[in-house]
């Protein structure tokens, strides 16, 4: 029989293991329904996690995936990024098959949650794993009588070998918002980009897959379904200095590249649902 609530604080930080096929291995708390490991067939690890990253209640934990729902960032009234990166979320199933093997979590409104976004929604969040690929699946169905709208994100941690040594290619010609410099709006112009110092860039109808290039290790395609822009991300060396839950130059072994919902939130009536995908495979 599987618990009618959300897991109780105290077992949230035991972390599930979903092992998929030829020694796939993805790790995944129900604190935050928060993927923390994802190591493909090859055994290397592809999400970054913080050293210093803190697993305790109300903080949100520095790396692997946080899932952000229903506010991006500070684009709001709600706490930064929303109320799904600090709750506890109740395993549904978990299912291993010859192909491919999955896990699924599931959200529900607490008192807190309804005291500051007084709505009800059904948040399911499922993580599936392949010998060479990562798919993660938000759904969010409105159980309310009256509409809302949100935002999100899977704010993804890309494991890097040295971010001097990473390019993304597919987002020549989208518009973006330079939230580094003030949230001034640029079109991208270069066929690859690099990140030389801080970045933090929202990338607006990215519908393409984007790849992720390292010169040492296999290029990693990233799909979105349902998710129209992207956020790129690292806070280069003097913010990362600043960050108690970021190790010493952590920033040259990760990179963000989130599926996101933000320049046209989502509106949800009652009993409709809205589901973002987001692929991450191996080339």
């Amino acid at each position: 029989m599987l618990p009618d609530k959300n897991t109780p604080i105290e077992n949230a930080f035991e972390p599930v293991i979903l092992k998929g096929p030829n020694g796939a291995v993805a790790k995944i708390h129900p604190y935050g329904a928060h993927l923390t490991s994802w190591c493909a067939a090859d055994g290397i690890e592809r999400l970054f996690l913080s050293e210093r990253a803190e697993l305790r209640q109300g903080a949100a934990i520095r790396g692997g995936v946080p899932i952000i729902f229903p506010q991006f960032a500070d684009f709001g009234a709600l706490p930064k990024h929303g109320l799904l990166r600090t709750a506890c979320w109740q395993q549904l199933n978990y299912f291993i098959g010859e192909a491919a093997s999955s896990v699924t979590f599931r959200w529900n409104e607490d008192q807190y949650s309804k005291s500051i976004w007084p709505y009800s929604c059904n948040v399911e969040y499922t993580v599936e794993i392949s010998a060479e690929s990562l798919s993660l699946t938000l759904s969010v169905a409105n159980t309310g009588g009256q509409d809302f709208s949100f935002t999100a994100a899977l704010h993804t941690y890309l494991r890097v070998e040295d971010i001097q040594h990473v390019s993304v290619k597919g987002l020549q010609g989208l518009r973006y918002q330079d939230t580094a410099l003030g949230g001034t709006e640029y079109v991208e112009s270069d066929s690859v980009l690099t990140v030389t110092g801080e970045l933090d860039r929202i990338y607006f109808g990215s519908a393409q897959p984007l790849q992720v290039m390292q010169s040492k290790q296999r290029t990693l395609e990233c799909q979105a379904e349902g998710f129209l822009d992207t956020v790129i991300w690292n806070p280069g060396p003097t913010k990362s200095a600043a960050l108690v839950d970021m190790e010493q130059e952590g920033y040259r072994r990760m990179l963000c590249v989130e599926a996101a919902i933000i320049d046209s939130p989502i509106v949800l009536r009652p009993n409709a649902q809205w589901i973002g995908r987001q692929l991450l495979k191996l080339r």
